[in-house]
């Protein structure tokens, strides 16, 4: 099988797919590659590291004609278009809000792998490329905001008296968000978390943080790993309590993303109104319409607003500003998940197996994810 590797051609977008490091393996079991000349340039990695490794260079056209394609942006439809029938193609392809992808890739007959669909296992861990990316962007995000904001992340005792520590809050304690607390915490910076789940409330403590918690009023826990509907009691204290910790940050982080779906507002625009003038807002979910209200940006072009005197930044995809790392780790992803689905340099023909059946959604012209199978139905 011969590995197609692309040059990405989305604005801002940086990474590459597959590095050297990870062809040198891939081709020790029978799996060669061929790189768009070019394509890890920008992530720090030359062409002729990919040569020394063991991959061909060639151009756009000799790359899509190859057995299976790698991208790292999400998968346009034009793209399908380009790739010869029978061919695979993985990357990262929200299938469960692009029915018009997934149709065009029923009529190439493509084997489409969708890298945000790899199950949350344990078995699976070395494959999640969306953990990894994650992981990644929480960390920018506070080195972004550190850089833009007015004040010093940590608490200094000086000749001229003490400089207090900036603080900092952290909205959604998932991956992205555990990053984030954990790098503004070794910057000195004093740290908030809120989350839906309270039950997130130990890891926040365990990095040194404090968790913003509504008290006094009865929590309803959730059931089957879903949450319950708290009573209005409930949600209007949250909102105070949310509202508060909002007011006295210099730093908000928001995190939250729901797959498949527009993520949800975590801050309005009278909450970055009480913030305090020159303090900084980081939209990691900007992407996917952003837990940020942005009612009346006084100035910006789209990545970066001025709204009530608050720098709100809404990097589209934040992993990509530190491309090369964050290539190392999509690309340890790439090459776990490819070993674990071929053996002798082709195809394990078992689609049941969890990882498989979880992120293969197209083959030989047929839609074989019934998630994704139902979602079109239902768009159609």
């Amino acid at each position: 099988m011969k590995l197609g590797v692309l040059r990405e051609t989305e604005p801002g977008e940086e990474r590459v797919a597959l590095v050297p490091e990870t062809v040198k393996k891939l081709k020790a079991k029978k799996l060669d590659t061929l790189v768009e000349r070019g394509a890890g340039v920008l992530a720090g990695f030359a062409d002729a590291d990919y040569e020394v490794a063991g991959a061909e260079l060639g151009d756009r056209a000799a790359v899509l004609a190859a057995d299976a394609i790698f991208t790292v942006a999400r998968t346009r439809t034009e793209l399908v278009r380009e790739l010869r029938s029978g061919a695979a193609l993985i990357g990262l392809q929200y299938p469960l809000s692009t029915p018009d992808f997934v149709q065009a890739a029923v009529l190439q007959k493509l084997r489409t792998l969708a890298l945000d669909l790899i199950p949350r296992t344990t078995l699976a861990q070395s494959m999640d490329v969306l953990s990894s990316q994650a992981n990644l962007a929480g960390y920018w995000a506070v080195v972004a905001a550190s850089s833009r904001l007015f004040k010093i992340f940590p608490l200094l005792m000086t000749a001229a008296g003490t400089i207090t520590p900036a603080r900092v809050l952290v909205m959604g304690v998932g991956v992205a968000g555990l990053s984030a607390i954990g790098t503004a915490r070794r910057l000195g910076a004093v740290v908030e978390a809120t989350d839906v789940r309270p039950e997130t409330k130990e890891q926040v403590e365990s990095l040194g943080a404090k968790f913003v918690a509504v008290e006094g009023v009865e929590y309803r826990a959730g059931t089957g790993g879903y949450a319950a509907e708290q009573s209005d009691e409930y949600k209007a204290k949250q909102a105070e309590v949310v509202s508060a910790a909002i007011a006295r940050a210099d730093v908000v982080i928001t995190t939250a993303l729901v797959p498949g779906r527009r993520a949800p507002r975590l801050v309005t625009d009278a909450q970055l109104a009480s913030m305090r003038r020159g303090s900084v807002v980081v939209d990691l979910a900007a992407s996917q319409g952003g837990n940020v209200e942005i009612a009346n940006g006084e100035a910006g072009d789209g990545d970066e607003v001025v709204q009530h005197g608050v720098l709100v930044l809404r990097p589209r995809d934040a992993a990509s500003r530190v491309a090369f790392h964050a290539s190392q780790a999509f690309s340890r992803n790439m090459g776990n998940l490819l070993l674990h689905l071929t053996a002798d340099g082709e195809w394990k023909a078992d689609l049941t197996e969890e990882i498989a059946a979880g992120c293969t959604i197209t083959k030989d012209g047929e839609i074989v994810n019934a998630r994704v199978r139902d979602a079109v139905a239902k768009a159609v």
